[in-house]
């Protein structure tokens, strides 16, 4: 199961809006076929694996890392294919929250003769999965909020100061993957204003990887000569702003840049951030990733939005007045051991990498 889950993990980030599952057919001890779920959600990992084992599947066992669907969609249930290739036993690592699925998947394959069993590796399914189960459960999809921070704690420097370079090359590096692996790349307009970010995934071999780019801007201030807008018809950008925000100005925006723009309700002069991530869903996005500034850490982490938090540590503090990383609100939320917990600090490069999970 281990293995399958890392097969799964090859199109995280491309699968949207269905999970990144992954499927090996093993018999007599051997894998005989692999799959995983294909670019846009479809085919389905088991489905492939099944193609490409053929009559080798016959009296085999299928690994497969989520409840294999058992309703009609875009493509027959995959429950149809596994019953008809003649495979013996299914093991699958989590039963599939989906309502359309919920344990019928199971069901109907026991009911066919087929032995099945559930859970192994079931927490690290959860967590490659999480963004199916928010997005089916919650209406929503997961955030990994990253957060880079000098050794004294500083996101950036005073008013007017240049922008400061945190992190190395590895750490760096590390942020482009964390990229490709989610749907979604978001910020706030500070940021947005303030640092001017390209938000693309450049590494070797994923130079045509264009994730969405989202910028949640109360105002619709985003500056039409900024990367993100100039860009905007190269590389997704969609704009999330108020509902008060004028008709017109969102058509001339949109019409003049080439970027999309959609409406959420504001609370307390802030845009509600449940209600962004609610709209991204709709889109099919189950997987966030926040590279936003102190205002929307504050705001993820206050409303416990934030699934995953990954904080980078440089080597070097700013020692000066600057602008915290994490203001007092967000810190003391991660510091609740009863919300935030953390799974993982170690060293990229010259750089310290501690990651967080949220408590369910």
């Amino acid at each position: 199961m281990a293995a399958a889950l890392a097969l799964g993990r090859r199109n995280m980030g491309r699968t949207a809006p269905n999970p990144a599952v992954g499927a090996l057919v093993v018999k007599d001890g051997v894998i005989v076929a692999r799959g995983y779920t294909a670019e846009g959600g479809r085919p389905h990992a088991e489905a492939i694996a099944l193609a490409a084992a053929g009559e080798a599947a016959r009296g085999a066992t299928l690994y497969v890392t989520l409840e294999p669907c058992s309703h009609h969609g875009a493509t027959p249930p995959c429950v149809d294919a596994i019953i008809a290739s003649g495979v013996a036993r299914v093991v699958t690592a989590m039963q599939d929250p989906d309502p359309r699925v919920a344990g019928e998947g199971h069901a109907r394959l026991r009911e066919a003769g087929v032995e099945v069993v559930v859970g192994p590796e079931a927490a690290a399914a959860r967590c490659d999965h999480l963004g199916h189960i928010l997005r089916v459960t919650k209406h929503r999809p997961m955030v990994t909020l990253k957060l880079a921070q000098t050794a004294d704690g500083y996101a950036a420097g005073a008013a007017h100061d240049p922008r400061l370079h945190i992190t190395g090359p590895i750490a760096d590096a590390f942020t482009h993957v964390q990229r490709a692996l989610h749907d979604a790349i978001m910020i706030g307009s500070g940021t947005a204003r303030d640092d001017d970010p390209l938000m693309t995934v450049r590494l070797p071999g994923l130079d045509g990887v264009k994730r969405l780019r989202v910028v949640i801007d109360r105002r619709l201030t985003l500056s039409h000569r900024s990367r993100l807008v100039s860009t905007a018809r190269e590389a997704p950008l969609l704009v999330i702003t108020g509902k008060d925000v004028a008709e017109d100005a969102v058509r001339s925006f949109s019409a003049a840049t080439g970027a999309q723009v959609a409406q959420v309700d504001a609370q307390d002069g802030r845009l509600d951030l449940l209600a962004a991530l609610r709209l991204l869903a709709d889109r099919g996005i189950t997987r966030v990733f926040s590279e936003g500034g102190p205002r929307v850490a504050e705001s993820l982490l206050a409303a416990s939005l934030a699934d995953e938090v990954i904080i980078h540590t440089g080597v070097k503090p700013l020692g000066a007045a600057g602008r915290p990383a994490l203001l007092p609100a967000a810190r003391a939320a991660l510091g609740n051991g009863g919300r935030y917990r953390m799974i993982e600090s170690r060293m990229l490069g010259a750089d310290r990498m501690t990651r967080y999970a949220r408590m369910d």
